[in-house]
């Protein structure tokens, strides 16, 4: 299947269609995809190693790439 190929095929039926259930079931798809978070799909543990990197780097306390590397060749 051709990705292109497919969304070119929806976009000419949804510019053909005037029918408003169907263009209201295509924005409720996307909204409901649009919902679907990343994070959501991530563990608890994964969940706190990420926000515990996020203030570890809101509190500097980073290395630098390519000292870390340096160190560990």
């Amino acid at each position: 299947m051709d990705i292109h190929v497919e969304k070119i095929e929806l976009a000419k039926l949804l510019l053909n269609t005037n029918n408003p259930s169907i263009i209201q079931a295509i924005k409720t798809i996307f909204k409901k995809s649009e919902m679907n978070d990343f994070w959501d799909t991530l563990s608890n543990t994964q969940q706190k190693e990420i926000q515990e990197a996020s203030q570890e780097i809101k509190n500097g306390q980073v290395s630098d790439y390519d000292k870390f590397i340096a160190k560990h060749q």
